[in-house]
């Protein structure tokens, strides 16, 4: 999802990795009652995707901690729709608060400045506080697995991949993808079409389509809607899904999926907010795999039983800190982008605009 996220370029990520660091107590953020938790759903419930995963994440916080979560659905990125929705939450005394959209970045700024004694958190943001932490998963772990799915099942090692925006969370995607197949069988190759926004099924499909027609007999994805796997289905080859369990859609084509566990880690922040001194991370939560952020759901009929040990195996090795953008490693046209035991930075992650080899791009 992220929105307009990857609008981010590099020199802001430089410009605020250089800012000074967001004030925040010593002694941290301490709630000053009970704990009253609200969030503030980018879209429907029900999307299938995104803001679905984030709801079942809220059913199992409110087993988890044994308080209600209050939600209202549908708050763009607009913040004359996300100020008064969470100001109706605070005025009736909700004192945690969490959005779930990039969008929500500067109004939660400024919700921050205005409540002090409220806490703050969002996902997918890039504005941080005394009282207000964003926080977004490493999906390229989680793909990276997918991905050593798709190149255990495909036949032909052509593999296609139906992406939203060549931004670098997309793309860090796509490479880690193309890795994980490459550990599989190291000819395999990836296609991709970029249909140019987060939920369109309509370009979904036809961006899956021809991705089949070029020779791709396994079809991976970072867009919103399940429509690839559907495409995927009917069309007799296999796929990979993208934020929930997509064999929900398509049973027999989805080999595995990148699922967000928000719960994880939310459960485990919100216990800090709730028992004081929560200090917020400076520059905003990064979860790896092991933390929450992501994780693996499958696997489907068409990943060889002796495979899916060593996929679970690479899923160990990530969960004990293993880095998949670890060098030496090199761009598709040659050129070395992480040098002999080194490891791409954050902000190198973040401004990814290069491809492994093996990855093929078009619109």
């Amino acid at each position: 999802m992220l929105r307009k996220l990857f609008s981010i370029t590099a020199v802001s990520l430089a410009a605020a990795a250089a800012s000074t660091t967001p004030a925040i107590a010593a002694d941290g953020f301490t709630l000053p009652g009970k704990p009253s938790i609200a969030m503030l759903y980018y879209g429907p419930k029900n999307d299938g995707g995104w803001t679905q995963a984030f709801d079942e994440a809220r059913v199992k916080i409110e087993k988890e901690l044994g308080l209600k979560v209050q939600f209202v659905e549908n708050i763009t990125e607009d913040a004359s729709v996300i100020k008064p929705a969470a100001e109706r939450f605070i005025s009736r005394g909700a004192n945690i608060v969490i959005g779930t959209a990039f969008g929500h970045s500067d109004a939660f700024k400024d919700l921050a400045a205005k409540y002090p004694k409220v806490a703050f958190l969002n996902a997918s943001g890039t504005t941080n506080g005394a009282n207000l932490e964003s926080f977004y998963g490493r999906t390229y772990e989680s793909q990276y697995l997918c991905g050593m799915a798709a190149g255990a099942a495909s036949k032909s090692g052509k593999l296609g991949f139906v992406a939203a925006n060549p931004f670098g969370v997309v793309n860090w995607t796509i490479n880690a993808f193309a890795l994980g197949a490459q550990k599989m069988n190291p000819n395999a190759t990836v296609n991709v079409i970029y249909t140019g926004t987060w939920n369109d099924p309509v370009k979904e499909r036809a961006a899956a389509s021809a991705l089949i027609d070029q020779g791709a007999d396994v079809i991976g994805q970072h867009v919103d809607s399940p429509t690839p796997q559907i495409v995927a289905q009917e069309r007799g080859v296999y796929g990979t899904g993208h934020h929930r369990d997509l064999r929900q859609f398509a049973p027999k084509a989805t080999l595995c999926s990148s699922v967000w566990v928000w719960d994880k880690f939310l459960v485990t922040e919100l216990k800090k907010i709730i028992a004081g001194g929560w200090k917020p991370e400076p520059y905003g939560a990064f979860i790896p795999m092991s933390a929450g952020g992501t994780d693996i759901a499958g696997f489907g009929p068409g990943v060889p039983a002796d495979k899916v040990k060593v996929i679970q195996a690479e899923r160990d090795a990530l969960m004990k800190g293993k880095q998949i953008y670890a060098g030496p490693l090199s761009d598709r046209e040659g050129k070395q982008r992480v040098a002999a035991g080194a490891v791409l930075s954050d902000a190198d992650l973040w401004k990814m605009d290069w491809f492994v080899k093996g990855v093929v791009t078009q619109k």
